[in-house]
């Protein structure tokens, strides 16, 4: 008679969400990411993805990350307006003023992340709406969430979100951006 050994392979990866014209930027995010197939990130408007895949799934999670989580909220919609007309008239300038915008204080080259996103994803971006009872609901479940918002973000209003988050686990990076990196 022959004996199979089998060996339980734990896997550990990260159930990962991009931010808003990116892919495969997570490995700029490596010291944030918990080694688990139990853990959700996500960058920007992926931290919107992440959070709405979180509370729609029936399935295990336990912990939620989100880095920079894309927060407009509280802007005007004459704001929102101005963002898509402008992409709309000229990608290109609008997606390399948004990359510097994204790296600043950092001088960290994104284009080769660069997955040039739709008027529709910026748009879903510009006017999601975070909900609090989403967010009460998740804790609820036993998922431990974690907001990472850096103080010198030229993307979004980090001290909005700062105010919104504050239920939970939030790091305030007082010299990084909106890449969570500081100035080299």
């Amino acid at each position: 008679m022959k004996i199979l050994h089998m060996m339980r392979v734990k896997r550990f990866y990260v159930n990962y969400f991009s931010g808003f014209s990116l892919h495969g930027e997570e490995n700029l995010f490596k010291g944030y990411l918990k080694k688990s197939e139990y853990c959700v990130v996500g960058f920007s408007f992926g931290a919107q993805k992440a959070f709405e895949s979180v509370y729609q799934t029936t399935q295990r999670v336990d912990r939620l990350i989100l880095l920079s989580p894309a927060f407009f909220q509280t802007q005007k919609a004459s704001f929102i307006r101005a963002q898509l007309r402008y992409f709309e008239t000229n990608q290109e300038a609008y997606i390399k003023q948004f990359l510097q915008n994204v790296s600043y204080p950092s001088n960290i080259d994104l284009s080769h992340y660069l997955e040039l996103g739709s008027k529709k994803e910026l748009e879903s971006l510009l006017t999601y709406h975070w909900d609090v009872k989403k967010l009460k609901e998740i804790q609820q479940r036993g998922t431990i969430i974690e907001v990472f918002l850096g103080g010198k973000d030229k993307v979004i209003d980090s001290h909005a979100a700062l105010d919104f988050f504050n239920d939970v686990t939030t790091y305030f990076i007082k010299d990084a951006g909106h890449l969570l990196k500081e100035q080299p």
